[in-house]
């Protein structure tokens, strides 16, 4: 057995695992599905008179109530040794949900296919990102965590660019757009039932049991300053609406979208290779600092040109931090703990999102456009100075 699994995590495709390779590739369908409804979503819920405030709140209900399913799928694929029928019930959620935004009438409607298709990420996220993590050879996760977010933002690409095609000869058609958002979520199923194995461990490898004190000092801590970070990171629907305020046609908002997605590919794996030389933290520290930058930009500009380069510099921010924080996370856990130790990042991720796209929302209603985006650049500054002692504190230990 242990020889069978060692051979499988060896299997590479254009010089990718595999594994990683087909995950991705399913990532990029899903994701296609995903941004074709999410980079108009804003508008569409504004048409059917949602405020700033409710937009805000039913992506952080949808989020953080989801999230608690992250950590438990992630103990779960742990406990099981197994982590692909975790993704296909999630995936499956995925390209269920999509089409039948098509029928909704109200906010509330959205609200719950939103929530079923959090509640899907929940279930496959943590398993994934252990898959990864348990397929990767010599020590590349920055490497390898790079390349499925790089497959998963062509997806961010891809997605945006056939809403803004359908709404170009289709002005105004939100249902079209969202029922043939089913099709590539189904093509991300077929890659993931015939692309993917099943690296299973040995029953000596499975987590028998969850404690907390099985996670190092250095993880607890490392959570927190994402805690910290993540209050101040709501949710990119407000960024959209920013855009069409500034004066950004509602057609052109998914091109808008794109930008980001674009640059986020291109640095990707770069980034996360440069982070398995130099350093995840340091990457980190970087990357919080240019959001800052981003946020307290969108905050103060009335300038449409420059959200353009506002949304090219929110793509070199996630291509510094999203995969590399899993990275990290997968660098100093146990390897029968990477499902259970990324799900409880994923958790609080999505449970801060909630008072997190909450404040910004309120701030967004009954102050003004700016001040969540102020309040967004103060908490990634300081998150970026507590990783700097943390990173000093962690090396002193060693």
């Amino acid at each position: 057995m242990k020889k069978e699994t060692i051979l499988l995590k060896d299997k590479r495709l254009f010089s990718v695992n595999k594994n990683v390779f087909f995950t991705g590739l399913t990532s990029f369908l899903t994701d296609t599905s995903a941004k074709m409804v999410y980079s108009v979503m804003p508008m569409f819920l504004l048409s059917l008179g949602a405020s700033k405030t409710s937009l805000s709140l039913i992506e952080g209900i949808a989020e953080s109530t989801a999230a608690l399913i992250k950590s438990l799928s992630g103990f779960w694929s742990d406990k099981m040794g197994r982590n692909k029928p975790f993704m296909l019930i999630g995936y499956g959620l995925s390209a269920l949900i999509m089409p039948l935004y098509a029928f909704v009438a109200s906010p509330l409607q959205v609200l719950y296919l939103r929530f079923v298709e959090r509640f899907g990420k929940g279930i496959r996220t943590a398993p994934r990102d252990s898959l990864i993590a348990g397929s990767v050879t010599n020590g590349e996760t920055g490497k390898s965590f790079g390349i499925q977010k790089a497959m998963d933002n062509m997806g961010a690409i891809a997605g945006p660019l056939l809403a803004f095609a359908l709404f170009i000869f289709y002005p105004g058609n939100y249902k079209l757009i969202f029922l043939l958002a089913g099709i590539p979520g189904v093509l991300g199923i077929l890659v993931l039932i015939f692309g993917i194995k099943e690296a299973r461990k040995q029953d000596k490898q499975l987590l028998k049991k969850f404690r907390f004190s099985d996670f190092p000092r250095k993880f607890y801590l490392f959570l927190g300053i994402i805690f910290l970070f993540t209050l101040g990171n709501s949710t990119d629907a407000l960024l959209l609406v920013k855009a069409n305020e500034v004066g950004v046609k509602v057609a052109f908002i998914p091109l808008v979208y794109l930008i980001s997605s674009v640059v986020s590919v291109a640095l990707a794996i770069p980034m996360g290779t440069l982070s398995d030389k130099i350093g995840k933290e340091k990457l980190l520290i970087g990357g919080f600092l240019i959001y800052a930058l981003v946020y307290f930009g969108f905050g103060i500009t009335r300038n449409l040109h420059l959200i353009f380069m506002l949304f090219a510099m929110y793509g070199l921010y996630s291509a510094m931090t999203d995969g590399i924080q899993k990275a990290f996370i997968s660098d100093i856990i146990d390897k029968n703990k990477k499902g259970t130790g990324l799900g409880l990042y994923n958790a609080l991720l999505g449970v801060t999102l909630l008072p997190a796209s909450f404040i910004a929302g309120l701030l967004y209603d009954h102050i003004n456009s700016s001040v969540p985006f102020y309040f967004g650049a103060c908490t990634a500054v300081l998150s970026a100075i507590l990783l700097v002692f943390f990173t000093r504190m962690t090396k002193v230990k060693k």
